[in-house]
């Protein structure tokens, strides 16, 4: 039963980093592990790619030929894909025969394929519900819109609509969370970006400026919208920290039952019970977070204090 992630996220937010990383950490704990490359506007691959889109249909011959923009060519391009799927599961075939059983999907960065259009949604229903892959949607979200209240807000809408548009098991990252003072100071402690609770605070902390005043209101209504959905969390991610993405990868194999394979293939010694308790709890993600708090952010910020 081949196991997997579907590597999504806005363009620039840290997608084949994230692969080139997480291929490595794999082939180190032992697990044989493919990357397919699903952009076919990603013409320099740092990991080894042994699956890549670009070998069925051309981005720039696509722009060419039928005058489309970037983003229009990206989506026929997935469109393409979508209606030849018969490549895609006899170049995945050949990926098993030689006992690969974990793939990662490498995605483009336009938002619109994997929150509006349908034709990555049938892909990868044909992928799970089909082929019978068992996956997991890894969202990856730029830290730094932690940075701004306005950006962070779009980035929960953007991540909340993703989760219901795909439907998948999901988890969701603060990627480049190394790198975070670089852009600015956080509001807030850590733990109020990756919890998602209490956003009240968010809107107060947007400021008095004429934006902020006039949209107040339409930004605590989807706020609200958020939180009651009750759906979101974020993890923190540093793709070079051994730890994180230790971490990241817990989750994940929770998310997409790769931690309870075993039990269906009769090698796993222990009882179900206690496989299903080996995963992480919320006080181990606590700890994390206090952790990248203490590495990578300088403590400046404001106290959360509720409205009169």
């Amino acid at each position: 039963m081949p196991f997997g992630q579907l590597v999504i996220g806005p363009a620039g937010s840290g997608k084949t980093t994230y692969c080139n990383g997480m291929q490595q950490y794999l082939t180190l704990l032992g697990r044989k592990t493919v990357v397919v490359n699903l952009d076919p506007a990603n013409d320099s691959l740092p990991y080894e790619c042994v699956i890549d889109i670009s070998e069925l249909v051309s981005l720039q011959e696509v722009q060419e030929n039928l005058k489309l923009g970037p983003n229009g060519g990206l989506v026929y391009c997935l469109d393409y894909l979508d209606s030849n799927l018969d490549w895609l599961q006899e170049k995945l075939a050949l990926v098993q025969n030689d006992d690969a059983s974990y793939v990662l999907f490498d995605l483009p960065g336009q938002v619109e394929i994997f929150t509006l259009h349908d034709n990555l949604r049938h892909i990868v229903d044909t992928i799970t519900n089909k082929w019978d892959y068992r996956l997991a949607a890894v969202h990856l979200v730029d830290a730094h819109l932690c940075t701004d209240p306005a950006k962070y807000i779009s980035a929960l809408l953007l991540s909340l609509s993703t989760m219901l548009h795909l439907e998948l098991p999901h988890v969701n990252l603060l990627s480049k969370i190394d790198l975070i003072e670089q852009y600015g100071k956080l509001q807030f402690n850590l733990d109020f970006y990756t919890e998602v609770q209490d956003l009240s605070y968010l809107v107060q902390a947007m400021g008095n400026d004429a934006f902020s005043k006039r949209y107040r209101k339409l930004s605590q209504g989807l706020c609200e919208v958020v939180e009651d959905y009750g759906l979101l969390n974020f993890t923190p991610l540093a793709i070079e920290d051994k730890e994180s993405v230790q971490h990241v990868l817990s989750l994940i194999d929770k998310a997409n039952g790769h931690v309870f394979a075993g039990l269906a293939s009769g090698q796993n010694p222990y009882p179900a019970e206690f496989v299903y308790g080996a995963g992480l709890t919320a006080a181990d993600t606590g700890d994390m977070v206090s952790k990248f708090e203490e590495k990578y952010v300088v403590k400046s910020v404001q106290e959360r204090i509720p409205a009169a």
